[in-house]
C-alpha cells in the first residue's frame, strides 16, 4: 500500500470536508469527504464515508426527506460501528452517538412533522487536534 506521506494523518480533502459539515455545508463536505475516501485504504476510508453519509442524513432532514435520512443513518453508522472511539482525532463514539440522538428525535416526529425537526439536534463533527 502506497499512501502518501503526510504530517497531519487526516486526508486534507477529509479535514476541509469536516469543517464544511460542522458549518452546515452538507453538500459540498460530501464532495470533499468522498474524494478522501476514494484516496484512503480502509479503516480510514469507512471513517470517511461513515462522516460523509452521517452529512447526508443530515442533509436530508433539512429537505424533508425522512426516507433518506433514515437510510443515511443507517448506512453511517454501519460504517463506524466497527471503528472504536477515536481515529485521526474524529471522536467517533461521541459522532455515533450523536447521530443516533438525531435519529431518534426524527422517528419520533416521523415523516409527517419532519419540518418540525429542531435544527439545533444536529451536531458538528468531534475532531481533536
Amino acid at each position: 500500500m502506497n499512501l502518501p506521506s503526510r504530517i497531519d494523518p487526516i486526508h486534507p480533502a477529509a479535514r476541509k470536508g469536516i469543517q464544511l459539515f460542522n458549518q452546515g455545508d452538507y453538500h459540498g463536505a460530501h464532495e470533499l469527504l468522498e474524494l478522501a475516501w476514494m484516496e484512503t485504504q480502509s479503516p480510514e476510508r469507512d471513517l470517511y464515508q461513515g462522516v460523509l453519509q452521517i452529512g447526508l442524513a443530515y442533509y436530508q432532514i433539512t429537505r424533508a426527506n425522512y426516507r433518506g435520512a433514515l437510510k443515511m443513518f443507517k448506512r453511517g453508522q454501519r460504517n463506524l460501528a466497527p471503528l472504536g472511539e477515536m481515529m485521526l482525532g474524529v471522536q467517533i463514539t461521541q459522532l455515533r452517538a450523536d447521530a443516533r440522538l438525531a435519529e431518534n428525535e426524527l422517528r419520533r416526529l416521523g415523516a409527517e412533522n419532519i419540518q418540525n425537526f429542531d435544527q439545533n439536534q444536529i451536531q458538528p463533527v468531534p475532531l481533536i487536534k
